[in-house]
């Protein structure tokens, strides 16, 4: 391993009274160094093994040039959009030999042409095979008749605050560059766009272009893609962040497969221990996310996990919040059961949770109102934790939801709007698209039609009356 022949020759340049010290006292191999011989050691074989794994990635895109009087009545004809291609660059690292590619999803979004160019200048044109804008990741082929050089995943997670890493990637489009730096925090959830937020931080440099770039220990691993930084300047301000290997060999693998990419639901509501819930369970520090909500007949209910239970673990890597413990699950394959350490009444127990999808219609289809009736015109949709985690909205919220409203209809003319939800009809409540129809049907013709509708968490009650 490369780590071993790199600590090899740390030893063999130290005292020996040192090489005494840390062979007989040091159960991890991490060493510190001790004297100017090996602080001038050098990554160069590192470097030369694994940089020919990692690529540019170039795209092109086709955009609207928008001219800052095309939309104003006067001048619009004088100035309408044009189309006009755009160039980016971005990072990529070889992880199959066939010529499978990891990179961000934002490196490739709305992409007409792709380029990868590797470390040897050899040039392919690419074809997507997965993007994935939840993780911000995407997994591009390129067809060749000789296998590539590929940098393999670090399987163990044993990687901690502290380790030396490697950025490698082509910042600025001036060519493939490598920094060094450490690992300066792990599992950042309060960071990025993402739904799967769990980053690795560095103080590694990376810049515009690193984007999809490698992020490797000194065994030579991948251990993260490069994905985003915090600046400024939008230069490097040594705050970057990586996705986890974890997350990029779920991907990956579903890529492979030509799978769907499940997204695992818990259907709990957790949120971070904080110090007074801390005592109030007798813990001895914040530690773990509390459980305060159940969905029914969801994993975790089936699984036997209560309110009140305080999440410390999953499969063995501590969780702290409600992200933490969605970025757990989502690197796990559907089918597959995780292992929950949980505290409950005090002591520590464990439950096995099966990996699920959210219960419910991702993309259902809308029921079409028509009659005599407030409705008529609208497209109704019941909510469902499948349903309201594609659209963005409480996966925990039920009900029924107006998700269109035609030109010129009844409804459109009573001002129903799209994401109101309907609550009450008629004095009875409404939970499913057959209660719905079966109050249409029954009060058909009906001229007043009292009603309870929210809309962005404010209730209305009102009648409309028809005419």
């Amino acid at each position: 391993m490369i780590r071993h022949v790199f600590l090899a020759c740390l030893l063999a340049a130290a005292p020996a009274a040192a090489q005494e010290i840390d062979l007989a006292g040091a159960a991890d191999d991490r060493v510190i160094p001790e004297s100017r011989a090996e602080m001038q050691m050098s990554f160069a074989p590192l470097v030369r093994e694994v940089t020919p794994a990692v690529v540019n990635v170039f795209s092109r895109r086709v955009v609207n040039n928008q001219h800052p009087f095309a939309n104003d009545p006067f001048f619009s004809r004088m100035f309408r959009s044009q189309p006009r291609e755009q160039n980016s660059l971005g990072s990529g690292v070889i992880v199959d030999a066939s010529g499978v590619i990891v990179t961000n999803n934002h490196v490739v979004a709305g992409a007409t042409e792709l380029r990868v160019v590797l470390a040897d200048r050899r040039e392919f044109e690419a074809e997507i095979l997965l993007t994935d804008e939840a993780t911000d990741l995407a997994v591009l082929r390129v067809h060749t008749d000789e296998p590539l050089p590929v940098l393999p995943f670090d399987r163990t997670g044993d990687i901690e605050v502290g380790d030396l890493v490697l950025a490698i990637g082509n910042p600025f489009g001036v060519g493939q560059t490598v920094t060094s730096g450490i690992v300066s925090a792990l599992a950042r959830t309060d960071v990025g766009q993402t739904d799967y937020a769990s980053f690795i931080q560095t103080d590694a440099a990376i810049n515009p272009g690193n984007s999809g770039g490698a992020l490797v220990d000194m065994d030579g691993e991948l251990v993260g893609v490069n994905t985003m930084i915090f600046s400024r300047s939008g230069g490097s301000n040594g705050i970057g962040f990586a996705i986890p290997v974890e997350m990029v060999s779920r991907v990956v693998d579903t890529a492979m497969s030509e799978g769907e990419l499940i997204r695992p639901w818990l259907g709990a509501r957790l949120q971070p221990v904080d110090s007074d819930i801390a005592d109030a369970f007798g813990l001895n520090r914040p530690r773990g996310a509390l459980v305060n909500e159940i969905y029914p007949l969801a994993a975790a209910d089936d699984a036997g996990l209560m309110q009140g239970d305080i999440v410390l673990a999953i499969d063995g890597q501590p969780v702290n919040n409600q992200a933490g413990a969605r970025f757990r699950l989502a690197t796990r394959a559907a089918g597959d059961d995780a292992v929950f350490t949980i505290l409950r009444d005090g002591e520590e127990m464990t439950l096995e949770v099966a990996v699920q999808p959210a219960p419910g219609i991702s993309d259902p289809a809308p029921f079409e109102v028509a009659g005599r009736n407030p409705l008529s015109g609208a497209a109704l949709v019941t909510l469902s934790p499948a349903f309201n985690e594609r659209v963005g909205l409480d996966p925990f919220q039920g009900g029924i939801v107006v998700s269109g409203v035609g030109r010129r209809s009844v409804a459109g003319r009573f001002g129903f709007r799209p994401g109101d939800r309907l609550i009450e009809l008629m004095g009875l409540p409404v939970t499913s698209i057959d209660d719905v129809s079966e109050i249409l049907v029954r009060y058909d013709g009906e001229q007043v039609w009292p009603l309870v509708v929210e809309r962005r968490g404010q209730r209305f009650e009102t009648s409309v009356r028809l005419y």
